[in-house]
């Protein structure tokens, strides 16, 4: 899954759009539970594989492995980026939870 960038300037709701349109399966109109579950632990088994490729890459230039400090950058970066868009997400997701409890039936 390719990790699209979000505008921080607009509604927290796009966040949640963004996942939904980046090919999840429809059910009648509509995405299934089981696909934007499956979207979600995607979402943050790469956020982990990024933290991981980044700390790896900080260990291997510690011990003198790699001298290219570009790449270590670049690893950093991606993890940051990854990091601050899974946690835009939830907090998204916790947002629109929390006014569907609080919605009067």
């Amino acid at each position: 899954m390719a990790i699209t960038p979000v505008n921080l300037s607009v509604d927290d709701f796009s966040a949640i759009g963004s996942v939904y349109d980046s090919g999840m399966k429809k059910t009648e109109g509509t995405a299934s539970f089981d696909s934007i579950l499956s979207a979600a632990v995607d979402m943050y088994k790469e956020a982990d594989t990024l933290q991981k490729k980044a700390e790896e890459a900080e260990m291997s230039f510690a011990l003198g492995y790699t001298d290219s400090i570009h790449d270590l950058a670049v690893a950093q970066q991606k993890a940051n980026i990854s990091l601050q868009y899974t946690v835009k997400v939830t907090n998204s997701v916790v947002t629109a939870y929390k006014e569907l409890m609080n919605m009067q039936l």
